[in-house]
């Protein structure tokens, strides 16, 4: 029986910083940002977006064309969560009118949390074949104003549905793993911004993808010519690049093409949105499904990084007619629509955000009608509504 990705949706908040006024803005060469960490647009969260809301938007790209009653699970992987204690993936269930007895929960491990959360979706559906399940990987990226790794900020979801004999990409029995406790990256519970040490955690990326792609040949009995594509995690696309150059380092000629163009695909949508943490491997495959031009049953490698640290390497099969199951006008329109702030107006958005509203102060959505956002709090108690449509979602969920 296969089991893999049947849907994926992309969301990304409406407002944007180029980051050649950033580079500007910082006394910086713009080429150090455009071609040294190859990122040409950020996405700025404001203070209505978190974790949850965007969580909800990327669903709903899809939610119309499943069946909700078939889900039996719901996964949320996220290092951006918005409470210690209850779960993001419930404030999605309520807000997506799940039924009660879907099983669900939130997973961290960094940038691996997507990645475990799908794992685990797999494995469920192989036990539950009739049913399926959904997982949302939705961050926020903060690293301060004018810090390193201002550049490598960003702010978005994926989600996708998991389940037998699924439409875009069946995934492979078997994988590699690689984890040691390190400090290359890391957040305490006290801080909103990260803290990293960005060139060791660059060193440790690209070993964890040396010995996990090395060691899943191996389980495999595969060569690097074998893939049509590799895709990465990308907290920004020069990391990825540096990690493609490691896989076609020893390889002919057609070989190093093809996966370089596939790594040109996947970058795309990363370059112009920014680090999404967990969500940003999948936002690349979503970008080789939109600007590539693989065949069926291309075999599609991903490598997936969370820092602290935690390596995978696994692979999937393209399904026929994989192209019908994304939208690339429509999420073209969707980052059209994104306002480009100056980097004051930025700078404003990114501290207001690191303060909670006062309770019972509401917040209002500038963002397109139907958007989910969060409201403020009442009674220490967080509000998600849908703009322009107050009268049809105005719940309760976790104490703030």
């Amino acid at each position: 029986m296969r089991v893999g990705i049947d849907k994926i949706g992309l969301f990304t908040p409406n407002k944007y910083v180029d980051v050649v006024d950033l580079a500007h803005a910082r006394n910086e060469d713009p080429n150090k940002y455009l071609i040294g960490i190859g990122q040409s647009e950020m996405s700025v969260a404001d203070q209505t977006q978190d974790a949850v809301s965007m969580g909800i938007n990327a669903t709903m790209k899809y939610i119309d064309r499943i069946d909700k009653d078939k889900i039996g699970l719901l996964v949320f992987g996220t290092e951006s969560g918005i409470d210690q204690s209850k779960s993001a993936s419930l404030f999605v269930k309520t807000a997506l009118k799940l039924k009660p007895e879907v099983r669900t929960f939130e997973v961290k491990e960094a940038c691996f949390g997507l990645t475990a959360a799908l794992m685990i979706a797999r494995d469920f559906v192989r036990v539950h074949p009739d049913q399926t399940a959904m997982v949302i990987g939705s961050d926020i990226a903060r690293y301060g104003i004018g810090t390193a790794g201002e550049v490598t900020q960003g702010a978005g979801s994926v989600s996708m549905l998991i389940k037998a004999d699924p439409a875009i990409l069946a995934l492979n029995d078997g994988h590699s793993a690689y984890s040691e406790d390190i400090n290359d990256f890391w957040r305490p519970n006290d801080s909103k911004l990260a803290m990293v040490d960005g060139k060791y955690s660059t060193q440790v990326y690209l070993d964890f993808f040396s010995k996990t792609f090395a060691d899943y040949k191996k389980q495999k009995k595969l060569e690097t010519n074998d893939f049509d594509a590799i895709i990465y995690h990308l907290p920004f696309t020069k990391m990825g690049l540096k990690a493609n150059r490691l896989a076609v380092a020893d390889q002919d000629e057609a070989t190093t093409e093809k996966l370089q163009n596939s790594f040109d695909a996947s970058k795309q949508l990363s370059r112009r949105v920014g680090n999404i943490y967990t969500a940003s491997l999948y936002m690349s495959l979503l970008s080789l499904l939109e600007n590539g031009n693989l065949p069926t049953g291309a075999l599609v490698g991903l490598f997936s990084y969370g820092s602290g640290a935690m390596g995978e390497f696994y692979s999937g099969n393209l399904v026929e007619g994989y192209k019908k199951e994304v939208n690339a006008a429509g999420d073209e329109k969707m980052l059209k629509r994104r306002q480009k702030v100056s980097v004051s107006e930025y700078e404003e958005i990114f501290n207001t955000a690191l303060d909670d509203p006062e309770d019972n102060e509401e917040l209002t959505s500038d963002d397109e009608k139907g958007t989910w956002y969060f409201a403020g709090t009442k009674g220490n108690i967080r509000q998600y509504k849908v703009k322009y449509f107050p009268s049809l979602i105005c719940f309760k969920t976790a104490r703030a």
